[in-house]
């Protein structure tokens, strides 16, 4: 499928002068990515993004919510069940609750199994619920594994005023 939306993350604000980089995923993995791997991790919504950067039990942090430009394709839509059943994707794969137990004891969770098999089809991204605490269905999210300010993965920071200061 292809995805042409204003996307958003909520970045902590030390990351916030590279919002398009991906390294907090690249150095310490994530549920879709192995560690290594930059991803973007994008929400279709503000409160989904703040949702994510907030992990349950911790106080609310300062944050930087960036919004982006995205036209992306093609993108595996793991909501759609005919999708899944395509590529014959389970859903225990998607939802994975073991994936950061799994990384940090040296196994491949199987959520990150499924994001190498996707990129290995030629997909660019991954449409998914959230995870974060707190998420309903409503809160949709957005993977990126690869992206540049081209087609077929064109994703743009809008920053009309250069209130990060990347352009000076």
């Amino acid at each position: 499928m292809r995805i042409r939306a204003v996307v958003y993350r909520a970045h902590d604000p030390r990351w916030a002068w590279t919002p398009l980089s991906g390294e907090g995923a690249r150095r310490r993995g994530g549920r879709f990515n192995r560690q290594g791997l930059p991803a973007l991790y994008l929400s279709f919504s503000f409160s989904a993004a703040v949702r994510e950067a907030s992990p349950i039990g911790r106080r609310m942090q300062p944050l930087v919510l960036c919004a982006y430009e995205v036209d992306v394709d093609p993108v595996f839509d793991a909501l759609d069940p005919s999708a899944r059943a395509a590529l014959s994707v389970r859903q225990a794969e998607i939802d994975c609750p073991t994936w950061r137990h799994d990384m940090f004891s040296g196994r491949t969770p199987t959520s990150q199994a499924l994001a190498d098999r996707l990129m290995a089809a030629g997909f660019v991204g991954m449409r998914v619920g959230s995870y974060a605490a707190g998420a309903d269905e409503r809160d949709v999210n957005l993977v990126l594994w690869r992206w540049g300010d081209r087609l077929p993965a064109r994703v743009a920071l809008i920053d009309e005023d250069d209130r990060l200061g990347l352009n000076r």
